[in-house]
């Protein structure tokens, strides 16, 4: 999953993008609403965590040009008013969910989670292809009914190709889905992991190279 946090304060933006780092997730940061949304208009990203009151760009009109961009972003905005008719308001520009600060890390993951899997096309809880199954929630990959340990790459490689339900991924869009964007292009890291990948997986090949295209891990007949 690609995310966006956009927060005007440092501390607070880095410790969130950290935390969202280790349950798996592809994280970069806007300290303003300009940066956040030069970021957003050139990255497709699963869910924008954005703070209502931003400097430059604010948040409401950040969240309203994400929402008539037409992209399948969803948007958790955060504000420091818990006020009823501040989350209706909110609400109201096109944020799909709102969240009070201070708050509590794992209710801000499991938002996050809950706001990712309503992307366009829907993706089912439980990923499943031949005898491999994935568990996105519980961050948890079986391979005839036993444990896989997958690096946090790995585990999100795996996601996305299962998530297109046989569709060719490229290593482009691999790319773009489970790094964030200090990952550098022109690096072999996408083969290198879907190598180790295979490998841990074992036999019989789960994921084929397509050749000149990218990958894919075929939808069960």
């Amino acid at each position: 999953m690609r995310v966006l946090v956009v927060e005007d304060e440092e501390p607070l933006a880095e410790a969130v993008a950290r935390g969202l780092r280790r349950e798996g997730m592809a994280v970069d940061v806007a300290l303003d609403g300009d940066s956040g949304h030069e970021k957003s208009s050139f990255t497709r990203y699963d869910v924008v965590v954005l703070d209502r009151d931003l400097p430059g760009m604010h948040g409401d009109d950040l969240c309203a040009a994400i929402v008539a961009s037409g992209a399948t972003t969803r948007v958790l905005m955060l504000t420091a008013s818990g006020a009823l008719e501040d989350k209706v308001d909110g609400l109201s520009r096109g944020a799909d969910d709102y969240l009070a600060k201070p708050f509590d890390f794992p209710e801000l993951v499991a938002r996050v989670r809950a706001l990712g899997r309503r992307a366009s096309p829907a993706v089912p809880p439980l990923l499943v292809a031949g005898d491999v199954a994935l568990d996105p929630g519980k961050r948890t990959v079986l391979r005839a009914d036993q444990p896989v340990e997958l690096t946090r790459k790995e585990f999100g490689v795996l996601e996305v190709l299962l998530g297109a339900g046989g569709a060719v991924v490229s290593s482009e869009e691999l790319l773009e889905r489970v790094w964030d964007e200090n990952a550098d292009p022109f690096t072999t890291t996408v083969r290198v992991t879907v190598m180790t990948l295979r490998k841990k997986l074992g036999e019989p090949g789960v994921i084929e190279t397509v050749v000149g295209s990218g990958y894919r891990v075929p939808a069960a007949g």
